[in-house]
């Protein structure tokens, strides 16, 4: 039985598509849209449409801009000789907002998975491996996930770029700050363990 009118009904189940979204979520956020102004409404659709219709991937590195090469890209006043290895697109904005890192990026699109069918040529290996016979790069940083699909990323990625006499580094993985031991996997502490580094 359907308790909403048919309208809403679609607006809950496209809302529910969303990464995130429950069931429960999407009925919040259609109840928040429906007692929204029209024109708050109106914007919220015309900022998805803009955004679809004008973001699109940097040809060099995979990054999300309006223009190509992205701003990240067009900056020479970046570290030209180190490149570090992301996900997504998201994850350089996770990078960039740390300020530390100020050399180039390159998005993979996703990570290796064989259960779910992503192989090597299903991301942009290809060419992260045509940027990489320029002879420019001098370190690339694997900054994959530390979960399974990005340690198998990461892996394959160090196997096939180490011959090419590119130093090859991963980021350094360990406790959380203001974490409690007792409250920390065995994966995570095995891992600091691993990377300990002399005081």
């Amino acid at each position: 039985m359907n308790y909403y009118p048919k309208p809403m009904s679609k607006l809950i189940k496209e809302l529910s598509k969303l990464p995130g979204i429950g069931p429960k979520t999407a009925q919040r956020l259609a109840f928040y849209l429906f007692e929204s102004s029209r024109d708050e409404v109106l914007k919220l659709a015309s900022a998805m449409v803009e955004a679809k219709e004008s973001l699109k991937f940097c040809d060099l590195c995979g990054h999300l801009t309006q223009d190509s090469p992205c701003q990240l890209c067009r900056d020479q006043s970046r570290d030209q000789q180190t490149l570090c290895v992301v996900e997504e697109p998201k994850d350089v904005i996770a990078l960039e907002k740390t300020r530390e890192f100020r050399g180039k990026y390159h998005v993979l699109h996703g990570a290796l998975s064989p259960l779910e069918g992503i192989g090597p040529e299903d991301l942009t290996i290809s060419k992260l491996l045509q940027r990489l016979q320029t002879g420019e790069i001098r370190e690339v940083i694997l900054a994959c996930d530390p979960d399974m699909e990005g340690e198998a990323t990461a892996l394959y990625l160090a196997r096939i770029i180490k011959p090419m006499q590119i130093k090859v580094t991963r980021l350094a993985r360990g406790l959380p700050i203001g974490g409690d031991l007792e409250y920390i996997d065995e994966v995570t502490l095995s891992k600091a363990i691993e990377g300990r580094q002399e005081i």
